[in-house]
């Protein structure tokens, strides 16, 4: 006995180590084989890490690992991923494992999958990323001879995994999180059942809108199996969505052009709590010690054909009568809640499901909120009718919801209204399709967000609806220190509220008071409790605005500059507002603007035209920091100005504009003849150089010039103004940054030029030498602050001194020669010079004796020799200094 249990040990252990052994032996045969099979069935990349083989795990069967699989689509969703799995384990018979031709169909028993994620994708042209399976080459055949798996499941099982589906065409999409799925049975039988378990987190949204958000559920299925009919009947079968519990029974089976469905369904309560409990946890929170009463009941039927073209027919019905709840720590009860709404379907026609909202009522406090109405054809071009008749005080919704609000609500709203309308009308703007009458009123509303320095009170805003439009009737608003006022029309009201169209309309605006300031800055405080934008983000012009406003405020302030009497239109489309015949008063004189503002792109930019009628020059060139940086030394003028300016560039996060990105022109003309010379840093630097000037008399009369400016620069070309009988040339530029780089030119008479000068020109006594001018060139550099100026008066003084000599030389010689002249013609004459005898009763006599000759060559010699004497000796003592 002993050696026959040692044989069978023995045996045992040689069968042990062979189901050990053999694995390792066909490790890498398995793996082409299933690489094989993969390729063969299915028309995507298939890769993974490894494949490993075990006859013991799932003895008597074979068991397969796969690890680390990723399947990827080909064209045309090439590139795309369609599953992946951590791990999938395939049990089978063993005689499976040693099959090599891939003629033979492969049989699976059990399959579980691991950490799996799955994604099904339906693109706009209807394709999808799942059908990946290959059509058999021998479909025509006998079924028993093509290739592919055979299924004889006794269990399967999916842990921690997810899928997504997503329909690109009908903008619909589909997820399952935290997903766990086993069931236990067969496929192999006729007749057979299928005992299943799920769980998991379920998404839905459509069109934009989140009709489930991570919403629980669970399902806990017994199916009867029916392989021969292709029917699927579910018995005994509990579901749970939320917190709201689910029975259902029928079936569905398999038809030659879709699915037959014969499906009933009810939540077994009648508790309200189960309403709540139908919505995601996240707004309802923990219903566990709600108070509730009255009653609701979820019933419904599906049951007909899905195919091509027809759906089953549909009778849904949502009912509570009477019901009220109450959170146990919010002050408020919600009561006389009716729920009356049916969905049905009577023709299998898809165009012709509709919804029927008999009642939707409740009551806060005294305010009574009811509505009804239909929504046909919703899964097409949806027909909406609805009647809405209500109060509601919004300060009592936080009160008896626990909904989650970035601010307190708070203000009275009434309405009274039908609207109808298709959702095509809507998207089209098709007014004449959207019937809308009745009103709406608000009263004591307050709203701010994350971008607003302050909150905008309403007092009261009423509105008119009538078909194509809404009238603003009256608008009156506050925020900060700044009061709005405003009446109008709205094109498409819906189209904004039920989707994404712009908010379009014309409205008058008008203010008391408007500061800038309350828009675009805040105090400490305020900023704290209300702006959470970051100080670097510039703000934005709301992109949803589509409108016309005609402004007309009495006051607006802006920074330290008062407009008065502002007046003008401004467009807003695109993130773009744009102004046309915009005027104010300011500094005395008159302003226009028009041009664009833009935050389209990342840096807010402008493109404005500027003009002003009759500025106070002094005034408007130190307060507003444009003009003080194109001239800063304006500011010194006393008058006014006229000016257009074109300039486009950046803001910053202020909207102020950033003067290093400014370019554009100007055209600038001055109506003053004053000046404060003593204001100015740089006009005394000036004067301390050239004291032939007294700046406080220049002549500005008609001054006009034009300037460039790029690059931080403003250029300033050729202009020219006069100080007495000085004409004065001036060009340059100078920077936003108050550097200085500028020419003067002075065309100065001499007798401007020191008494040195004014001496010489007493002594030449020639009206022409009045005359005489140089030009005197100046150079600015520095900055305004710390100006330096440079000229060339030493070296022009010198030049002129020595053309004035020149001058003086020139007439003295014209002297000497005119008295040798005189000389030589009483010489020749005989004139002794005695001045009473006339010149011309002179007689001339001629004496050719040689004792003659050298008396007359010495006398001319003489003569000529003082004169030339004479005329040296006043050269050398002129005074030069």
């Amino acid at each position: 006995m002993k050696k026959a249990f040692k044989i069978i040990g023995i045996t045992l252990l040689i069968i042990l180590a062979i189901l050990l052994a053999i694995p390792f032996v066909f490790q890498s045969q398995i793996e082409k084989i299933v690489q094989r099979y993969a390729d063969e069935n299915l028309n995507a990349k298939v890769s993974f890490s490894s494949v490993n083989l075990s006859f013991i795990r799932s003895f008597p069967n074979a068991q397969v690992d796969i690890n680390d699989l990723v399947i990827t689509n080909f064209k045309p969703f090439e590139g795309e991923t369609l599953a992946t799995s951590k791990s999938i384990s395939l049990a089978m018979p063993i005689k499976e494992v040693f099959k090599s031709s891939s003629d033979e169909p492969l049989t699976i028993n059990s399959i579980n999958l691991d950490e799996t994620l799955l994604t099904l994708k339906t693109n706009t042209l209807g394709d999808v990323n799942y059908d990946i399976l290959k059509e058999s080459e021998t479909k025509n055949n006998d079924s028993s001879d093509a290739q592919g798996f055979t299924f004889d499941v006794k269990d399967y099982s999916i842990n921690n995994s997810a899928i997504t589906y997503i329909d690109e065409s009908s903008n619909t999409s589909f997820f399952i999180t935290e997903f766990n799925h086993n069931g236990k049975g067969t496929f192999s039988g006729e007749l057979s059942e299928l005992d299943t378990k799920t769980e998991g987190k379920i998404s839905l949204n459509i069109d934009s809108t989140n009709y489930l958000d991570n919403n629980t559920l669970k399902l806990d299925a017994l199916i009867d199996l029916d392989l021969n009919k292709n029917k699927y009947t579910f018995k005994e079968n509990k579901g749970l969505i939320n917190q709201l519990p689910i029975t259902f029974n029928g079936f569905v089976q398999q038809i030659e052009n879709g699915q037959l469905i014969d499906i009933t369904f009810e939540n077994p309560g009648s508790s309200f709590k189960d309403f709540l409990a139908v919505i995601p946890k996240t707004y309802s929170k923990d219903l566990e010690n709600v108070e509730t009463t009255g009653d609701f009941k979820l019933n419904g039927m599906v049951k007909g054909e899905i195919t091509d073209n027809s759906i089953p027919n549909l009778d849904i019905k949502i009912n509570s009568n009477n019901a009220s709840f109450k959170y146990p720590d919010l002050a408020k009860r919600v009561e006389n809640i009716n729920i009356d709404v049916a969905i049905k379907n009577t023709t299998g026609n898809t165009d012709e499901t509709y919804v029927d909202i008999n009642a939707l009522n409740f009551k806060i406090d005294q305010d009574v909120f009811k509505a009804s109405g239909t929504l046909k054809n919703i899964t097409d071009n949806m027909l909406v009718n609805l009647d809405i008749d209500g109060v509601l005080n919004l300060s009592n919704l936080k009160q008896a919801y626990p909904i989650n609000l970035d601010q307190d609500l708070s203000g009275i709203l009434k309405t009274k209204l039908n609207t109808a309308f298709d959702m095509e009308a809507i998207e089209t703007n098709a007014y004449s399709r959207i019937k809308n009458t009745g009103t709406a009123s608000i009263t004591g509303f307050t709203y701010s967000s994350e971008d607003m320095v302050n909150p905008i009170q309403i007092s009261n805003a009423d509105m008119t609806f009538k078909p194509g439009t809404v009238s603003l009737n009256s608008f009156n608003a506050k925020t900060g220190s700044s009061d709005l006022a405003a009446t109008g029309s709205i094109n498409n009201l819906l189209g904004y509220l039920l989707s994404d169209k712009k908010l379009q309309g014309n409205f008058n605006v008008s203010s008391q008071q408007f500061l800038i300031s309350d828009f675009m800055e805040a105090d400490d405080n305020a900023k704290e409790k209300n702006k959470t934008t970051a100080d670097s983000e510039s703000l934005k012009i709301p992109d949803f605005l589509d409108c016309t406003i005609y402004a007309n405020a009495k006051t607006v302030v802006y920074d330290n500059l008062n407009l008065k009497n502002v007046v003008g239109k401004l467009v807003i489309k695109d993130q773009r507002a744009t102004l046309s015949n915009m005027t104010s008063d300011i500094f005395d004189g008159k302003m226009s603007i028009s041009g664009d503002v833009s935050t389209q792109g990342t840096k807010p930019s402008f493109n404005i035209n500027l003009g002003a009628d009759g500025f106070d020059i002094a005034q408007s060139f130190t307060d507003l920091d444009l003009l003080k940086n194109l001239a800063p030394i304006a500011k010194i003028l006393d008058g006014t100005l006229n000016t257009t300016i074109n300039l486009k560039g950046d803001l910053n996060e202020s909207f102020s504009p950033d003067l290093q990105t400014v370019s554009g022109d100007a055209f600038a003309e001055v109506l003053t003849r004053e000046l404060n010379a003593e204001n100015s840093k740089l006009l005394t630097a000036l004067e301390s150089n050239l004291n032939f000037i007294d700046f406080n008399q220049l002549d500005l009369k008609d001054l006009k010039t034009n300037l460039t400016f790029d690059n931080g620069k403003v250029n300033i070309k050729p202009f020219y103004i006069k100080y007495k009988d000085i004409d004065i040339g001036i060009a340059g530029s100078h920077g936003f940054d108050k550097s200085l780089d500028y020419n003067l030119v002075f065309n100065v008479p001499a007798k401007y030029l020191g008494s040195d000068v004014n001496r010489l020109i007493g002594k030449i006594n020639d009206p022409e030498v009045n005359k005489i001018s140089i030009p005197i060139s100046a150079n600015i550099a520095g900055s305004f602050t710390n100006p330096k100026v440079s000229t060339d008066l030493t070296s022009g003084v010198s030049k002129l001194m020595k053309q004035l000599v020149e001058i003086q030389k020139q007439k003295l010689l014209s002297q000497g020669e005119n008295t040798i002249k005189d000389i030589l013609s009483d010489v020749m004459t005989g004139n002794s010079g005695n001045s009473n005898t006339p010149k011309d009763s002179t007689v001339i006599k001629t004496d050719t004796t040689k004792t003659n000759t050298p008396n007359t060559e010495q006398t001319i010699k003489n003569i000529l020799g003082g004169l030339l004497n004479k005329n040296k000796q006043k050269k050398d003592t002129v005074n030069l200094k």
